[in-house]
């Protein structure tokens, strides 16, 4: 897990999580999304930064191969982990579906990880999050 909490808060934004009705705002200027996949039970992890102009996707890793999680050509194996540096700019939202199949999404920061159940408050079950930038003042 990469992504650290320094500048948390900085910058005027925060994370927005949304599902099942509620959203929660979290002070922090970047964080690491883990999950496990499906069907290769390895976890596959994403280091993001929460800007003004979006959330930036900064570097992806993947534990293994095969069904669906083929790394790119520009991956790296490093530490037995493929990781590599997405080229897509910020975007507005990510939209995170949930399966019975595999755990729940986590959310780390500062070496500490929590399920977007327990960060929300209640189980997100098989509804979708939706995770965006969300002003300061909207908290």
């Amino acid at each position: 897990m990469a992504a650290a909490a320094a500048g948390a808060g900085r910058g005027g934004v925060s994370l927005c999580l949304a599902s099942a009705g509620s959203v929660k705002a979290l002070s922090l200027a970047a964080f690491t999304l883990v999950w496990t996949h499906s069907i290769e039970k390895v976890d596959w992890q994403e280091d993001w930064r929460v800007t003004p102009s979006g959330l930036q996707l900064v570097q992806a890793r993947v534990k293994g191969t095969g069904a669906g999680m083929e790394p790119p050509p520009e991956a790296r194996l490093i530490d037995g982990w493929f990781q590599w540096t997405p080229a897509r700019g910020p975007m507005h939202e990510v939209m995170l579906g949930n399966s019975d199949a595999a755990g729940e999404w986590r959310l780390c920061t500062g070496g500490k990880c929590r399920t977007l159940s327990e960060i929300l408050g209640h189980p997100v079950g098989a509804n979708v999050t939706t995770m965006s930038v969300c002003e300061e003042q909207q908290k």
